[in-house]
């Protein structure tokens, strides 16, 4: 096989064991050729930008930080570059925060070894995949009322801002709210700082009671 048709690819997770079968995968199967490897997100950033890799296997959680965040930065360096994440929480949340960061691909590790390849190709191609168990809470998602929100700063925030916006305004903690979302608390308080930057207000208290006045408006116009 001509090296003009090899897939190059970029392992991110944080056990080394994973990194290893997936590498002994990839290698027994022909046309990929593994160039490097991360644990981390900041590793993972680092090692994309002077790979260059054609494909990033990306988990979604990483010891600082999270694969979304990953994928996000290293499709800002470089759109061509394609991420796929493999992970092993179906989690809605992280679904809609990696199609909304870029990546091409979201499955879960209880995949078959030959469906992964066979994905792994369809990515590396141009394709686009979500896991069949992931597929029918996107249509859910898609299909159901979503409350509608004020045309003003909160429509600015992201899905997962929005949410973390939520559990603010119920009163819970940073750490609270990175264990319910699978975040780190570092990358919570980095998208509050990033919530209240945009809703233009200094304090977490403002924040909520901006989501709340706007729910009351909200209710009280549909009445």
């Amino acid at each position: 096989m001509s090296a003009q048709t090899e897939i190059r690819i970029l392992l991110v997770d944080d056990h080394e064991v994973v990194r290893r079968g997936l590498r002994t995968l990839l290698m027994r199967k022909g046309a990929f050729v593994v160039i490097g490897e991360a644990g981390s997100k900041s590793e993972a950033i680092r090692e994309a930008a002077r790979l260059q890799p054609d494909l990033v296997i990306m988990d979604v959680r990483l010891p600082d930080g999270t694969g979304v965040e990953a994928c996000q930065a290293i499709r800002t360096q470089n759109p061509n570059i394609k991420v796929l994440m493999l992970t092993s929480f179906p989690d809605e949340e992280f679904l809609f925060s990696s199609i909304q960061a870029g990546a091409a691909g979201y499955l879960l590790k209880d995949i078959k070894s030959d469906e992964l390849v066979a994905a792994i190709r369809k990515v590396a191609a141009g394709q686009s995949l979500i896991d069949p168990a992931m597929t029918q809470k996107l249509l859910e998602r898609l299909m159901s009322p979503q409350p509608s929100r004020p045309q003003d700063r909160l429509s600015i925030l992201s899905p997962l801002e929005y949410r973390i916006l939520e559990l603010v305004t119920e009163g819970k903690t940073n750490k609270e709210i990175a264990e319910k979302l699978h975040l780190s608390d570092k990358t919570v308080k980095n998208y509050v700082s990033t919530i209240l930057s945009k809703l233009d207000v200094n304090r977490r208290a403002e924040a909520a009671a901006y989501l709340a006045s706007h729910r009351r408006e909200g209710s009280g116009s549909s009445s």
